[in-house]
């Protein structure tokens, strides 16, 4: 039996990471050409012409209207103190395993404290939720309900007050199999929420297929053209058959959130849910996904560490 290419590819090894980004010098000369791939240009007047400072060589200084500034200002990565080596390991330690890593061993791993390594773990998951929202699905899609919680004492499933409810698309070709997911927190499963998401996470004109739950009646309002099927409690293969991908997607998830994290904030679900989302929505090449998450943390803005400890913005 052929091997499953996506699953047995290769990634980017360790030696080979540390080869390349092993030295701060190598780091932030790729931070350089990443961020300015055609030469410098001021984020103020958008001058070309730069110099650097004797005393200060990691600061450009634009000849044009004299403002200063560093390869790392304006991005997630501003203002930051700790080695650009730490940063680059971080973004490899995030992308590289299939069920991501927790805050506490990336801390251990980076050698930082716990709450550093909560810092680091929390930014470039942010990084990861911003860049996730700008992607509708399309063309055919499944959808599900989904809940993450504890154990607790009062009501269970739909409606509890001890879970986060969430919702669950998967996008499929023509061959039926999954290409980009969607997982984001709700703040309940009422019509009114699904349309609203709908509209932001999902092309109008997409096929949609859904159990008869009623909230899901929202999608046909959002423009999409629903299938509903009325699948319930049931556990046989035959009537569960439309909804394989993502119900195999949400089993996959909360393995790796439970085999990975000893404990979830309600508040952080969406940035660890983003984690999951960005390695899988790029799974068809790992070595490229270090370069493409510091890519697009310098093209997003800071998030100082106070908005990190808040509500996390549902979607």
């Amino acid at each position: 039996m052929a091997k499953n290419k996506i699953q047995f590819q290769k990634g980017l090894s360790i030696p080979y990471f540390l080869e390349i980004y092993g030295a701060d010098a190598k780091c932030y000369s790729e931070l350089i050409k990443m961020r300015w791939p055609s030469g410098f240009e001021c984020p103020h007047c958008s001058h070309k012409e730069y110099c650097q400072l004797k005393t200060r060589k990691n600061l450009f200084q634009c000849k044009s209207c004299q403002s200063q500034v560093s390869v790392t200002a304006g991005t997630i990565f501003h203002s930051t103190k700790l080695p650009l080596t730490k940063w680059f390991l971080a973004i490899h330690l995030l992308t590289q395993g299939k069920n991501g890593i927790s805050q506490l061993e990336l801390a251990r791993q980076l050698g930082v404290s716990a709450n550093t390594g909560a810092m680091i773990y929390h930014k470039l998951a942010q990084v990861m939720l911003e860049r996730e929202t700008t992607k509708p699905l399309r063309d055919k899609v499944e959808i599900d309900d989904a809940y993450w919680g504890g154990r607790k004492k009062g009501k269970r499933g739909r409606g509890s007050e001890n879970k986060t409810s969430f919702v669950a698309a998967v996008e499929k070709n023509k061959e039926g199999h999954p290409l980009r997911i969607k997982l984001n927190v709700l703040g309940s499963l009422k019509k009114e929420e699904i349309k609203k998401w709908a509209k932001k996470h999902i092309q109008q004109g997409t096929h949609v297929l859904s159990d008869a739950l009623p909230c899901f009646l929202g999608l046909e309002e959002a423009g999409l053209i629903r299938e509903s099927l009325v699948v319930g409690n049931s556990k046989d293969p035959k009537k569960t058959a439309p909804f394989n991908w993502v119900n195999t997607i949400l089993g996959n998830l909360k393995t790796a959130l439970a085999g990975t994290y000893h404990k979830l904030s309600r508040n952080h679900l969406p940035r660890h849910l983003a984690t999951f989302q960005y390695r899988f929505n790029r799974r068809f090449s790992l070595k490229d996904l270090v370069l493409r998450l510091t890519w697009v943390s310098l093209r997003t803005p800071p998030m100082p560490t106070r908005l990190l400890k808040l509500s996390e913005s549902r979607w």
